[in-house]
C-alpha cells in the first residue's frame, strides 16, 4: 500500500495521441474527394458539436467544474473537499480478506470476528493515508498553491494541487511533508505499542498500523514520479541545474524505472520470503504488482507531459495556427467556394454579408457530407455556423488564455481577427490539438 503523490498543475490536460504539427498560415488547402477541392483530413468534429475526448485525438480540456466530484464526499477540512472513490471499497475488501487471514494465525480465538477487526484496520490505515495527504494540503495552502480536492482511492490518496511551487525547495518540502507525517505516525503507533501486549487485539492493530505507515513512508520516498520521492528528486535536480524541466525529465525516467522494478521485483521478493505460498497468493501479488507498476508508469508519463505542456504553452499563438480563408456570400454555391479556396491555397471559408462583414464559418464536416455531384447546387449558407461572440478570437491570443477561450466556447472553427476587426484567418480545433500534441510529445 502507498499514498500516491500529488498531481501537477492543471495548465491543461495533456494530449494523449499522436498527431502531426499544425501548418503555418496558408500552408493547408482544402481538397476534394478526388484531389481538387474540400477537407484534407477526415473524422474532424463539426463546429456545432462540443469537443470530447475520443481516445484517439486529444483536445483542450472541457470547462472545469468549480467543484469536481470524485466519489463520496466525506468532509471539507480547511475548505478542501475529501472524496472516497468506489475503488476504495475494493481495496478495503482486499485488505479485510488478506489481513483477516493473517489474524487467524495470531488470534485464532477470534473466529469470524477477525474479519471485522481486519476491516477496522483498513479504515484506520486509510485514516493514516488521509493524514499524509492533509500534510501536503496544508503546506500547499500555506504556499497559496490551491488544492482542488483530496481523493482516497485504490492505491492510497491523491492531493490535487492546482499550481506548481515557484521555487525548488518549496517543491521539496511540499513533497517531503507527507512521508514525514507517515514516519511520525509510525513512531506514535510504536510508542503506543509499548503499553499493550503484542498478542492482544490492540497489540495486533497497533503493530499493523505502525508497519503500514512505515511502509507508506518508505515507498513514497522512492525517487521516482509520481511518488513524493520523485517530487523531491525533481526539486533537487531543479535546484542544481536551475531548470525545472530537467528535474521533471530525470524524475519521470526514474519513475518509469521504478515501475519496471516493482513489476518484476515485488512478486520475486514475496516468493522468496515465503516458499510455501499458495497459487492464489502468488497470483494476487502478481496482479497487485502489475496494477501498482501501471499507476507509477502512467503517473510518471503524465507528469512529464504536463511539464512539457507548461513549458511550451506560452509559445502557442493563435496567429501561428490560423489558416488563410476566403470570403463568400451565403448564396455562393459550395463548388464555387471550394474552387476559390483551392486557388487561394486557403483552408477555410468565411461567410460575409452584403457589407463584407463576416457572419458565419463554413463547417468542414458539413462540406464533407455533401456529395460531389451536389456541390454546385448547394449554397454555403446552410453549411455554416453563425458567428457567436466566443467564436471570434483575437489573433494575438496565446498560451493559457487561448486554451481558456477555446474551453469557454467549444467549436470546430474560430474566426481569427486583428485588433482593428479585420479578418486574419480561421483556426480549427484540430490544428490547436495537433500543435499541443506535437509539443507535448517532443515533435
Amino acid at each position: 500500500m502507498k499514498a500516491v503523490g500529488r498531481r501537477g498543475a492543471r495548465a491543461g490536460r495533456p494530449p494523449r495521441s499522436r498527431s502531426v504539427g499544425a501548418p503555418a498560415r496558408g500552408a493547408r488547402r482544402w481538397q476534394t474527394d478526388e484531389g481538387n477541392t474540400v477537407s484534407d483530413s477526415s473524422g474532424r468534429r463539426t463546429s456545432d458539436q462540443p469537443p470530447h475526448d475520443s481516445g484517439t485525438r486529444p483536445g483542450p480540456p472541457p470547462p472545469e467544474d468549480p467543484e469536481p466530484r470524485g466519489g463520496i464526499l466525506m468532509g471539507r477540512p480547511f475548505g478542501v473537499p475529501i472524496y472516497v472513490t468506489p475503488s476504495w471499497f475494493v481495496i478495503a475488501a482486499l485488505i479485510t480478506w488478506v489481513f483477516g487471514g493473517q489474524l487467524d494465525r495470531v488470534l485464532p480465538e477470534l473466529g469470524a470476528a477477525r474479519y471485522l477487526l481486519a476491516f477496522f484496520f483498513a479504515v484506520a490505515f486509510y485514516g493514516s493515508v488521509l493524514i499524509h495527504e492533509l500534510a501536503h494540503t496544508l503546506v500547499a495552502l500555506r504556499y497559496k498553491l490551491g488544492v482542488r480536492r483530496i481523493q482516497l482511492q485504490f492505491f492510497g490518496g491523491v492531493s490535487e494541487i492546482e499550481n506548481e511551487a515557484e521555487r525548488p525547495w518549496r517543491e521539496f518540502w511540499l513533497a517531503f511533508v507527507g512521508p514525514l507525517l507517515s514516519l511520525v505516525l509510525g513512531g506514535v503507533f510504536y510508542l503506543a505499542l509499548q503499553a499493550v501486549e503484542l498478542s492482544t487485539v490492540p497489540g495486533v492493530l497497533l503493530t499493523g498500523l505502525m508497519v503500514s505507515n512505515l511502509v507508506v513512508a518508505a515507498f513514497n520516498l522512492l525517487p521516482g514520479l509520481p511518488l513524493d520521492g520523485g517530487r523531491m528528486l525533481r526539486a533537487v535536480v531543479w535546484a542544481v541545474t536551475g531548470r525545472p524541466m530537467t528535474g521533471t525529465v530525470a524524475a519521470a525516467w526514474a519513475g518509469r524505472a521504478l515501475a519496471v522494478a516493482v513489476l518484476i521485483g515485488l512478486p520475486l521478493v514475496s516468493s522468496a520470503r515465503e516458499l510455501d505460498r499458495s497459487r492464489t497468493d502468488t497470483l494476487v501479488d502478481a496482479v497487485l504488482a502489475a496494477v501498482l507498476a501501471a499507476i507509477i508508469w502512467n503517473g510518471a508519463t503524465g507528469a512529464l507531459r504536463n511539464a512539457r505542456l507548461k513549458e511550451v504553452l506560452p509559445g502557442l499563438r493563435l496567429r501561428d495556427l490560423a489558416r488563410r480563408a476566403v470570403e463568400v456570400t451565403a448564396d455562393t454555391p459550395l463548388g464555387e467556394a471550394m474552387r476559390r479556396a483551392h486557388e487561394a491555397q486557403a483552408g477555410a471559408v468565411v461567410v460575409v454579408d452584403g457589407r463584407g462583414e463576416p457572419i458565419a464559418l463554413v463547417r468542414e464536416s458539413a462540406v464533407r457530407a455533401v456529395p460531389e455531384h451536389r456541390r454546385p447546387w448547394v449554397a454555403v449558407g446552410p453549411l455554416a455556423r453563425d458567428l457567436e461572440p466566443g467564436l471570434r478570437l483575437p489573433a494575438d491570443l496565446a498560451g493559457e488564455d487561448l486554451l481558456r477561450a477555446v474551453r469557454a466556447t467549444p467549436a470546430g472553427e474560430y474566426l481569427v481577427v486583428e485588433a482593428d476587426g479585420r479578418v486574419f484567418g480561421v483556426a480549427t480545433l484540430t490544428d490547436i490539438e495537433q500543435r499541443l500534441t506535437a509539443a507535448v510529445t517532443g515533435r
